[in-house]
């Protein structure tokens, strides 16, 4: 990462295997995630990081790349002390979590893909200049880095447990991407739930139950234990 790229302020709750957060462009962990924060930190060291521009993470001074996004999403876990954890993403976390299997296998020991894609496609990227211009500056970032995004060629590449969850009623990112995600990814387990695309605060309890016992049917992994604070 370059020395200029801001550390992503993380909150660390529970205690249990470990679990990293991504959440979506212009979204923060706040946003997508309070509503089952505290399931998922019942039985889990949870690690939430927010993007830069996206809660108390300052601005990055260039524009967004994944790979540097992905590599400071996991560094955030491991200067914590979680040194293995599932990746849990959504929307353009997916294709954080993604990349982050691909590039660190060593830490990242299972998936779960949200209302997620590998790609964008033209229904996406239309709705890409009006969303930029009813958000604050601070997370254009997050919009800009859209276009660039392809993790197609990393789909047969994740070599652990993953569940992809669809939204079928979602008008952002179409169901068709989670199923080609799941297609994908060798192994992948997949389901859909009837809901618009932000499905943890939209239907939580709906979209807790598959992803808790997605998580609760992994294998203990070695050194995915720490302590929350």
């Amino acid at each position: 990462m370059r020395d200029s790229f801001p550390a992503l302020a993380t909150t660390v709750t529970g205690t249990g295997p470990g679990l990293l957060l991504a959440h979506g462009a212009t979204g923060s962990i706040e946003g997508n995630f309070a509503p089952v924060l505290p399931a998922l930190s019942a039985a889990h060291t949870v690690v939430a990081p927010d993007y830069p521009g996206s809660g108390e993470t300052p601005v990055a001074d260039a524009p967004l790349d994944l790979d540097e996004l992905a590599d400071s999403v996991v560094d955030s876990a491991v200067r914590r002390g979680v040194g293995r954890f599932a990746v849990l993403g959504f929307s353009l976390g997916t294709l954080v979590a993604v990349r982050a299997a691909v590039r660190h296998p060593e830490r990242v020991t299972a998936l779960v893909l949200t209302a997620g894609f590998a790609r964008p496609d033209d229904h996406l990227l239309g709705l890409v200049p009006d969303w930029r211009a009813e958000v604050p500056a601070a997370l254009h970032p997050h919009i800009d880095l859209i276009p660039s995004l392809d993790t197609t060629g990393d789909l047969a590449e994740v070599a652990v447990p993953t569940l992809v969850v669809a939204t079928t009623a979602d008008s952002m990112v179409p169901p068709e991407h989670s199923r080609a995600l799941a297609a994908g990814i060798p192994g992948a387990r997949y389901t859909e739930i009837d809901s618009d695309h932000v499905v943890m605060v939209d239907r939580p309890e709906e979209w807790l139950t598959p992803v808790l016992g997605f998580l609760d049917s992994l294998p203990p992994a070695d050194g995915t234990e720490a302590v929350g604070e």
